[in-house]
């Protein structure tokens, strides 16, 4: 249960620091930057602990991964009004199954 919370942590903050990483591109303040470093470093640092939890590499880091894509690409449509497509849509959709199917495969 530990090892879920640390990756929900490291997905979560890996995706914060990309939306910095924006913010920073967008805004010109370097502010932002303090976010980004922050938030990667501290990402890593989760995703590591994952690790030491027992996670096994190809599960944690293709959640990992994978859910961050997701959600970046999600929350580039909810605060920057980014474009998302159908066939963007199908790939989250894709996304959630492969995740899905890693965890199901890795039960086993």
């Amino acid at each position: 249960m530990i090892g879920w919370l640390l990756l929900i942590g490291a997905i979560l903050l890996e995706v914060l620091a990309t939306i910095c990483l924006r913010m920073a591109s967008v805004g010109g303040s370097k502010k932002w930057y303090a976010g980004v470093a922050a938030g990667y470093i501290v990402s890593f640092s989760l995703l590591s602990l994952t690790l030491r939890t027992g996670f096994p590499l190809g599960v944690a880091y293709g959640i990992w991964a994978a859910t961050g894509v997701a959600l970046t690409a999600l929350a580039g449509r909810v605060l920057f009004r980014e474009r998302l497509t159908r066939t963007m849509v199908a790939g989250i959709a894709l996304i959630i199954a492969g995740v899905l199917l890693i965890e199901l495969g890795a039960a086993h």
